[in-house]
């Protein structure tokens, strides 16, 4: 069956009652026809598996580079601002495990209880997503920005949480225990209030469906770019392309102010399309300060072949 297909039928059982309160989250076919360009390892479950490596260095992006990348590419809404933090100088990176609340309707309540039980699902729904967590994962829920009584989680499921993923959440919703929150080392959350109360008149819509978290649309195994001015969510496919070309543009700007404070080049010169006598210069550059390079110098050489710098 081809990709076009598979998501098809993604969308059709998506959208059928009946076909959909079968499963409490996606199938591993489902979310590989939701993530067709992605053509590298997978996880268990079907996300992309983006490697441990190309997240650490994604924590060296800003979030304007990573922004400008994916607009330049066409993804013009993969960024969300204006969160809480627990730890306001501390960046996450990860694979989004996404998770969906509703608003609670008991009938449809009953069915994705009754299912989750005839899986063998134990504790709040709330916590069925946390028995999923791998190393790496982040944690990604819409609850529709409920604060009172919209807390998906307190200090016992973070330390859970901290303890399966090694990361934090993203909830566009809320949180209590703030202060126990704060004691687990590691651990970091971008939520949209605190409140002490108890979760209540909420169920649980799906794990691993694609969510919406403010305008942006998330998937599972999305790479997660969490910092203290907003998140920008990254497709699977995309990550090491933002990587790179955040990094080239790194090594090029230290490169430009160099020049420029040794007065060999003009601001002009260095803003515009650069001549070849300053890209040799910059190949040089580049030689003489192989510590400045966040990546291999073939994976660089493979960068510059294919764009015009």
């Amino acid at each position: 069956m081809k990709a076009n297909q598979l998501i098809l039928v993604v969308l059709i059982s998506l959208l059928s009652l009946p076909a959909w309160a079968q499963v409490v989250t996606l199938s591993k076919e489902q979310i590989i026809a939701l993530t067709p360009e992605w053509k590298g390892d997978r996880l268990p479950d079907g996300r992309p598996n983006v490697s441990d490596k190309m997240l650490e260095r994604l924590k060296g992006i800003s979030l304007e580079e990573a922004w400008g990348i994916l607009r330049n590419a066409g993804y013009n809404n993969q960024f969300e601002g204006d969160w809480m933090l627990l730890r306001s100088e501390q960046v996450l990176t990860g694979r989004a495990l996404t998770v969906q609340y509703w608003p609670r309707r008991p009938d449809y309540d009953k069915i994705i209880k009754d299912k989750g039980k005839a899986e063998g699902r134990i504790g709040g729904f709330n916590s069925w997503p946390i028995d999923m967590l791998k190393p790496g994962d982040v944690y990604v829920a819409d609850s529709y920005g409920k604060i009172v009584d919209g807390t998906l989680i307190g200090d016992n499921l973070g330390n859970s949480i901290y303890a399966k993923s090694k990361n934090g959440v993203i909830f566009y919703g809320s949180v209590r225990d703030t202060e126990g929150l704060e004691k687990i080392e590691g651990f970091n959350a971008w939520i949209k209030g605190y409140d002490p109360s108890y979760i209540q008149e909420m169920m649980l819509g799906g794990i691993n469906t694609p969510i919406r978290i403010g305008r942006v649309t998330v998937l599972p195994g999305d790479a997660v770019l969490a910092k203290k001015g907003g998140i920008v969510f990254i497709p699977a496919h995309m990550l090491e392309e933002v990587v790179i070309n955040a990094e080239f543009i790194a090594l090029r700007d230290q490169f430009g102010h160099q020049r420029l404070r040794e007065g060999k080049y003009t601001p002009g010169q260095i803003d515009q399309q650069w001549t070849d006598d300053i890209k040799k210069d910059f190949l040089k550059w580049l030689d003489q300060n192989p510590g400045k390079l966040p990546m291999t110098r073939q994976e660089l050489d493979e960068f510059m072949k294919k764009r015009s710098w």
